[in-house]
């Protein structure tokens, strides 16, 4: 009878592990978005230094898009995995060009790195 319990807690518990965020991954992830993204200063895109919990088109010293500054959007996860899958959808008008990235493991881990940099 164990073994059946814990079969099936295993059954429901591994597509969660299998969303489990990896930092370390997360960076190589990061390596695409070094083309307009840093940390600790602006470039063709703003800083992302501590940008989990930012309100959205607020980050000094950036000239953002009106659709930026006027989304309404904080940076918390959710939002932020909702924007990266698509950018231009989530906040239509944005100048960042990148398509989107499509893998949510890749989200996780890349979401899972940014917030060590805060």
């Amino acid at each position: 009878m164990r073994q059946i319990i814990l079969g099936a807690a295993l059954a429901v518990l591994a597509p969660f592990a299998a969303q489990a965020q990896d930092a370390a991954a997360g960076e190589k992830v990061f390596a695409v978005c070094k083309a307009c993204h840093a940390f600790g200063k602006n470039g063709v895109g703003p800083d992302l230094k501590g940008v989990i919990g930012r309100k959205a088109g607020t980050h000094e010293g950036y000239n953002y898009s009106a659709a930026m500054k006027n989304s309404g959007l904080t940076w918390d996860e959710a939002t932020f995995r909702d924007y990266i899958h698509d950018p231009k959808a989530k906040v239509p008008g944005t100048k960042m060009i990148f398509a989107g990235q499509k893998d949510d493991k890749k989200v996780s881990d890349l979401i899972a790195y940014l917030e060590t940099q805060k």
